[in-house]
């Protein structure tokens, strides 16, 4: 009952269903005006469906300059184990890594593999194309949200998120799973969290001891999400339009960034590319607790009005809106693959 309350008093644990309410009616403005539910497909020309659904995250890696994101390797649905395990040794990936699906779905299926009896698991459970890429070395996380509409040849950042992740700090008494109980947030993925560590969420922290039990940021997984847009600068700005103006036909999403210290990566330095995520974007800014479900709807407002913005100029120049039967069968197979990923 406490945490059902607490998903009531938090808009942020709402069912999307909800909280996208409002925008719907914007989204069907817009698609009455294009003529088109899936005039996202113009918004970056360069990514499947604009972004929005099956979009291959290997295929979008592909698009960014090798050097701005981990190694990272498809392994095939299907693939025997011992061709993962040759793809691994030839690609030079150590353990631990992330394995996630490639066809991705709100964190849901992303692991840290310590071992190779961890790898076997996840393998045999997946039936779906994923990913394993190197763990990134930074300690920090944030989503930049990015726009440049295509006559501009500079883009801004309109808004940054920062990710503290689901950490525990020892006090030398309380078990883990104790210490977890805690936090609402963190309570929230106990049985998630008990089907990964088993026994040793009954361990005992020394006083001060900190252990990251989910090392990727995502707020389906536990990660609390603060508005970071005040880190906004000039530099920052040009750094990340640097970056995004070597994306071929990038003009709208989001960057998810690991990085040393905001002030190397505003001169560019030390910093990796966790993902890039198109026309699904959400500014996730927006979750932050200190917001409310009415400024969240603002922002939502203005991002797709900056999407439907791109994707008209873009359909001007002749890329072509996705045909309505086109989509629909997008549609079910994305559909067909939420399913596979919430059944892992």
């Amino acid at each position: 009952m406490k945490l059902f309350f607490h998903k009531i008093l938090h808009w942020e644990y709402w069912p999307m269903e909800i909280v996208y309410f409002p925008i719907f009616f914007l989204w069907t403005y817009y698609a009455l005006k294009t003529k088109s539910i899936f005039f996202f497909n113009a918004s970056n020309p360069s990514i499947k469906n604009g972004g929005f659904i099956m979009e291959s995250k290997k295929a979008i890696y592909n698009l960014i300059p090798q050097q701005y994101y981990p190694k990272t390797e498809l392994i095939e649905e299907g693939i025997s184990f011992d061709t993962i395990l040759k793809t691994i040794e030839k690609k030079q990936i150590q353990y631990p890594f992330i394995a996630k699906p490639d066809i991705g779905l709100r964190g849901s299926a992303v692991k840290k593999i310590n071992n190779q009896e961890e790898l076997k698991s996840y393998s045999e459970k997946a039936n779906f194309d994923y990913l394993i890429q190197d763990l990134i070395p930074y300690a920090n996380e944030i989503g930049i949200f990015y726009v440049r509409y295509p006559d501009e040849k500079t883009g801004k950042i309109t808004g940054i998120v920062a990710k503290e992740f689901l950490v525990v700090t020892g006090d030398g008494v309380a078990t883990i799973e104790t210490l977890i109980r805690k936090n609402p947030r963190h309570e929230m993925q106990l049985k998630v969290l008990q089907k990964e560590y088993g026994n040793r969420l009954q361990s005992v922290l020394l006083k001060g001891e900190q252990r990251n039990l989910v090392p990727y940021g995502n707020h389906i997984r536990g990660a609390k999400f603060i508005d970071g847009s005040h880190w906004i600068t000039p530099e920052l700005t040009q750094t990340i339009n640097e970056v995004c103006l070597q994306i071929p036909d990038f003009y709208f999403g989001r960057l998810d960034v690991m990085y040393n210290t905001l002030e190397e990566l505003e001169r560019g330095e030390n910093f990796s590319i966790v993902e890039l995520n198109g026309a699904a974007s959400e500014p996730t800014h927006i979750y932050d607790p200190k917001h409310s479900v009415f400024f969240a709807w603002r922002e939502l407002g203005k991002h797709i009005r900056y999407m439907y913005e791109i994707s008209v100029i873009n359909h001007n120049k002749g890329i072509s809106y996705l045909p309505h039967k086109v989509g629909m069968h997008e549609y079910r197979l994305h559909i067909q693959q939420n399913k596979k990923i919430l059944n892992f």
